[in-house]
């Protein structure tokens, strides 16, 4: 017993010099990895834009360095660090097995940063979920809209992607779809020049493409009259109430019935 202490208090007082090196090597390691986080965080934002996409770069580059700094401290104190990544290994798949949903939004986090179907400040609506909102952030295992009436919405990247998504905001122009439930008494040429009029008096609507203007069905009783300005994606709501309320006006002053108003609004 005496003997086997002794041998073991010596090799331990032979360890020492190791650990304390080892020791200071992860300790450098560290404040490399902290340096290495602040400058590409800084350089990813100099010369990109996706929030979502710089943060998971950077924890990337921060904990790669983590660990190549713990693999080879070990290896300084007589650790072999292969049986360590065995054992690693071995635990990630039962880890991969009984966490799957954590890394399917992992994955999926990462599909959205990289192929990016949508971006910060956009707004989408998932097909699954049925929600809608702003995009306030995107991170790696959920992304967070903002609704318009100020909620905070958090959806896993897995009911994302595996499902459809609309984007409102990703092209540069939207058209407003306005559809009226007119009497057959009304004249059609005057409620289509009113519109018309009313279009080209209001600067936010697009001449290319240009309005269709129309009737789109007839019923029993009545028509279906159809005008589909295009606006500029950030005028769409504005646009669409101010027509709107100049529409009302102009057919109240021409006596145009509308015995039932539909407002038919494809997009958000």
């Amino acid at each position: 017993m005496t003997n086997t202490l002794q041998a073991f208090l010596d090799t331990g007082i032979e360890k020492i010099p190791s650990l304390i090196y080892a020791i200071i090597f992860f300790l450098i390691g560290l404040i490399i990895a902290k340096i290495c986080r602040r400058t590409v965080s800084k350089v990813l934002k100099k010369y990109t834009s996706g929030k979502g996409f710089t943060n998971f770069i950077v924890y990337g580059v921060y904990i790669s360095i983590i660990v190549v700094s713990t693999l080879n401290s070990l290896e300084m104190i007589g650790i072999k660090t292969t049986s360590v990544v065995t054992v690693v290994g071995a635990a990630g798949f039962s880890i991969g097995l009984a966490f799957k949903e954590v890394l399917s939004n992992l994955a999926s986090g990462f599909l959205i940063l990289f192929f990016q179907p949508f971006k910060i400040g956009d707004y989408i609506q998932t097909s699954d979920t049925n929600v809608e909102g702003t995009v306030h952030d995107i991170q790696i295992f959920s992304t967070i809209l903002k609704t318009v009436d100020n909620k905070t919405i958090i959806i896993p990247n897995f009911q994302i992607t595996s499902n459809n998504i609309i984007n409102y905001t990703n092209q540069n122009i939207r058209r407003i779809d306005f559809s009226f439930t007119v009497d057959y008494n009304t004249n059609i040429g005057v409620l289509k020049g009113i519109v018309e009029e009313i279009f080209e008096k209001d600067s936010r609507v697009l001449s290319d493409p240009k309005p269709l203007i129309g009737i789109n069905s007839m019923g029993n009783n009545s028509m279906e009259f159809v005008s589909k300005p295009w606006v500029k994606t950030e005028d769409y709501w504005d646009a669409y109430y101010d027509l709107m309320e100049e529409i009302k006006k102009k057919f109240d002053e021409n006596h145009i019935v509308l015995p039932q108003v539909n407002v038919v609004i494809k997009g958000k």
